[in-house]
């Protein structure tokens, strides 16, 4: 039986037994006895998406009294989750995440305590993940990015939707009505 430790782009962690390109924590958030997660679902304000294997390092998941292993499908779904890369086993992804950010806020790149802080503002509303509206036409998010129509997390894969988990490429008539905009850039 999967242990409850796959987060999904809402930011639940559940029990599947599909598993992830990479992990990530929260900080310690289950019993090592059990291997059970405990009531809370943060004990960090640091949500970080790291490296499955890192200079070698094995860890017991769940084993120990340290941070609880998460894992995420993809890159998409950590960060759709409120996840950043971490700074030490995910050096260049981190190092591009906060560049990217600072270009999109015109500001000087900004520290990974100030980048949490944002996060955490905005990853969640009454212990709820928050969803955000897209500012813009679909058509100008990248291949690969997570959105949420009629309460499905689905991904834009080659000017189509994809509803998550299931990879079936959605029409844009299938979703007529419900997103903000279309694929061609019309609203």
């Amino acid at each position: 039986m999967p242990l409850q430790n796959r987060v999904t782009p809402f930011g639940d962690i559940v029990a599947i037994p599909q598993r992830g390109m990479f992990t990530g924590n929260r900080g310690i958030i289950h019993d090592p006895a059990t291997k059970t997660l405990l009531n809370k679902r943060w004990a960090s304000k640091a949500w970080l998406v790291c490296a499955c294997d890192y200079q070698g390092r094995r860890r017991e998941v769940m084993g120990g009294r340290s941070w609880t292993e998460l894992f995420f499908l993809d890159e998409a779904v950590a960060l759709a989750a409120g996840h950043r890369p971490c700074f030490l086993c995910r050096r260049e992804a981190a190092s591009a995440f906060r560049a990217a950010w600072a270009a999109g806020m015109g500001a000087a790149e900004p520290s990974a305590a100030y980048i949490d802080a944002v996060l955490r503002r905005e990853r969640m509303e009454h212990g709820r993940k928050l969803v955000h509206a897209i500012p813009g036409p679909l058509s100008a998010l990248p291949d690969g990015a997570v959105i949420v129509a009629s309460g499905v997390a689905s991904r834009i894969r080659r000017e189509s939707i994809c509803p998550e988990p299931t990879p079936r490429p959605a029409t844009q008539d299938d979703w007529r009505g419900i997103l903000p905009g279309k694929l061609s850039g019309k609203t």
